[in-house]
């Protein structure tokens, strides 16, 4: 049993691109969820739409990168308000039934035989989607210490994302502690209330909604840099609720809830499936099967939070009250 093994594995998953990217998508529903109290079962949309943006323009229509990124953003806010526009004034499950089907519709446009020569049916876009990404790149060469051993290209995508992760934090910090983030949280506490103040309940709920789809999207675009693939049936409900898992890991509504929820997340999940192959090869569980360690490892993982949820189910910095959400 190679635990050393075991132990860089885990860490480096824990703060790479995977890690990232689900934690940019988790910093999302915390504006949405966290924050105003909005049930996205959806997010997974917006990163297919960022990662999907990036895909189309760069490869199947030979565009520029920058570009990309710019249609990826606007195709979140309309995607936003299309979902937003009809739900936001009706109850708080009306926009989780809508979302969730919406991202499984999406998901499924995208796959279609109708529409492969855009977007590539099942196959995906395959192709060099980051040139001018890694063309910024001022590292020299790969990254080779005792615990962290990442390429050239995966350590700057991280420096990358890291620092974008640290930027929208920021700026939801400075967010929440102005006006507009004290009417976003009266919202989700008593939206009846809100409304008796004279606030517009549905445009803050339709800024929320814009702001964390946005991120999603920035989610959706580093998927495509860092991975060079889009595929349809990567973005499957699962993304959505693997990101609801890493928010209330870390605590909704707290604004290092995301980072920290991922690191742990990442940390465990891939922790748990190193050590189950390593266990399998040292003969420890011969009852065991390779195939077994996907499965088992999120079946390990799942008792975990399960036990998190019923002793500390605030997660770990958050609280109580800000879990409880008006679904009038």
């Amino acid at each position: 049993m190679d635990f050393w093994f075991v132990l860089t594995q885990s860490l480096t998953q824990a703060i790479g691109v995977t890690a990232i990217i689900y934690c940019l998508a988790a910093v999302g529903l915390n504006v949405q969820f966290g924050y105003a109290g909005l049930l996205n079962f959806g997010q997974v949309a917006f990163v297919a739409v960022g990662a999907y943006s990036v895909g189309v323009i760069v490869v199947s229509l030979d565009m520029n990168l920058w570009l990309a990124i710019l249609v990826g953003l606007v195709a979140s806010v309309l995607l936003a308000l299309l979902l937003g526009i009809p739900t936001l004034r009706l109850r708080a499950d009306y926009l989780a039934i809508v979302t969730i089907a919406a991202s499984e519709l999406l998901r499924l446009v995208v796959r279609s035989i109708a529409l492969r020569d855009v977007f590539g049916g099942a196959n995906g876009i395959n192709g060099k989607m980051g040139e001018a990404f890694h063309a910024l790149n001022p590292l020299p060469m790969d990254l080779n210490l005792p615990f962290f051993n990442w390429t050239r290209q995966d350590f700057w995508v991280v420096i990358v994302g890291w620092s974008v992760v640290a930027l929208c934090t920021l700026g939801i910090w400075l967010l929440v502690r102005s006006p507009w983030g004290r009417v976003v949280k009266g919202i989700r506490e008593d939206e009846y209330a809100v409304v008796a103040l004279g606030k517009n309940v549905f445009t803050y709920k339709m800024q929320a909604l814009i702001l964390g789809g946005m991120i999603g999207a920035i989610a959706g675009i580093l998927w495509a840099i860092a991975k060079q693939s889009v595929q349809p049936d990567s973005f499957v409900p699962d993304v959505t609720f693997f990101s609801y898992t890493i928010l209330l890991l870390g605590g909704a509504a707290r604004i290092f809830g995301p980072i920290v929820g991922a690191i742990i997340f990442w940390f465990l999940l891939a922790g748990v499936g190193e050590f189950l192959g390593q266990a399998i090869q040292a003969g420890w569980v011969d009852f065991l099967k390779p195939t077994d360690i996907g499965p088992i490892r999120f079946i390990l993982v799942g008792i975990g939070l399960m036990a998190l949820m019923i002793f500390r189910p605030q997660g770990i910095f958050g609280d109580k009250r800000e879990l409880a959400l008006d679904a009038r």
